[in-house]
């Protein structure tokens, strides 16, 4: 049930739940979909597929983005009830099952993905509960907006990935391990929780500084836009999804809740400086209202719904995208960034 009265019936699936409960999203990905539910970006939030077919594959744990899921359950058209990859580890209701996430299939995915996009996304509640008990659930819970979900999915304690030839500091705010990946291709990484001060990650002197991903409301998390204010013009930064928009708070930008967020593996980024489209990787429900930064280029549009999609700070050595040049799932279109954010730090070392 959506927290407007919508009620979709469907079956039980994954772990069991009376009731379970968070903002309802839709992700239009035809396959990825590990990826996808351990991303703790959708920390807070139930996830609809769009594609009918889920768990065909199974799950291997390679292909996980964190140690475990952080979304709140995951709504489907139908769950395979037989699984066939050489990969396979499990299959998806045994992963779901293992770690406590519960699930619901046999739902009319496509009505209700048009009514979120209708609608907007908005909070909802599934279980086997009665329905006035998932209705009170759904309208008492407070989705993602004025929330602090950042705090949830940091890291407790730095630790370090990587063994390149730069020294970058990443933060935590709920970053996917294939961006560690990414980075640890280029150097070593230092990841911190998401409050650490900037004092504490400039004396470690690194050649740059890494803003990830994450869930929820992008002005909750105070901490982190502060030390990103005192590290501008220090230190090389590069930031992706809600990291971007906490450059564009830090440099005095706004960001407004979307109306149902991008979340996808086709979504097509034009760059302002090439003319050239690169297909994305894409999940956020926040963005960056253009305009709203005078000390930045923008610098990428989103073709779908001409939304930012990146800034570049040339005084600052800092840059910054909407969506997942990492592509976990999707796409490789943009994985020179990272490229890019290692030119940057070179530059930068050889000026010193």
């Amino acid at each position: 049930m959506l927290r407007n009265g919508e009620t979709f019936a469907g079956e039980a699936v994954g772990a069991p739940a009376a009731v379970s409960a968070g903002e309802v999203v839709f992700n239009t990905v035809m396959c990825g979909y590990t990826e996808v539910i351990t991303d703790p970006s959708y920390a807070g939030q139930i996830i609809t597929f769009t594609y009918p077919h889920i768990g065909n594959y199974g799950v291997s744990s390679d292909d996980s983005e964190a140690a475990r899921p952080w979304c709140r359950g995951v709504i489907m058209r139908d769950l395979a009830q037989f699984h066939s990859s050489w990969r396979a580890e499990s299959s998806l209701e045994e992963f779901m099952r293992r770690n406590h996430i519960a699930g619901i299939t046999g739902i009319d995915t496509r009505r209700l993905t048009r009514h979120i996009r209708d609608a907007g996304s908005m909070p909802g509640a599934f279980g086997t509960a009665e329905h006035g008990d998932l209705l009170a659930a759904a309208r008492s819970e407070p989705g993602t907006s004025g929330v602090d979900l950042v705090s949830s999915v940091t890291t407790a304690e730095p630790y370090t990935v990587g063994s390149g030839p730069r020294h970058v500091v990443a933060y935590d705010l709920g970053i996917k391990s294939t961006i560690l990946r990414c980075l640890s291709d280029l150097a070593t990484v230092k990841v911190v929780p998401a409050h650490t001060p900037a004092s504490e990650v400039l004396e470690s002197q690194p050649d740059g500084v890494f803003f990830s991903n994450g869930p929820g409301d992008p002005e909750m998390a105070v901490a982190t836009i502060e030390a990103m204010k005192e590290l501008l013009g220090k230190v090389p930064i590069f930031g992706i999804c809600l990291g971007h928009q906490l450059l564009a708070l830090a440099l005095g930008g706004r960001t407004f809740k979307m109306r149902f967020g991008h979340h996808g593996g086709n979504v097509p980024i034009l760059s302002s400086a090439t003319g050239q489209i690169e297909i994305t990787s894409q999940n956020h429900n926040f963005a960056v209202e253009t305009g709203s930064v005078p000390s930045a280029t923008e610098t990428h549009i989103c073709l779908n719904d001409n939304t930012l999609a990146g800034l570049e700070v040339p005084d600052a050595d800092a840059f910054s995208v909407q969506y997942h040049p990492e592509a976990g799932p999707g796409p490789h279109d943009a994985r020179h960034h990272f490229a890019r954010f290692a030119e940057m730090m070179d530059r930068s070392r050889a000026k010193t």
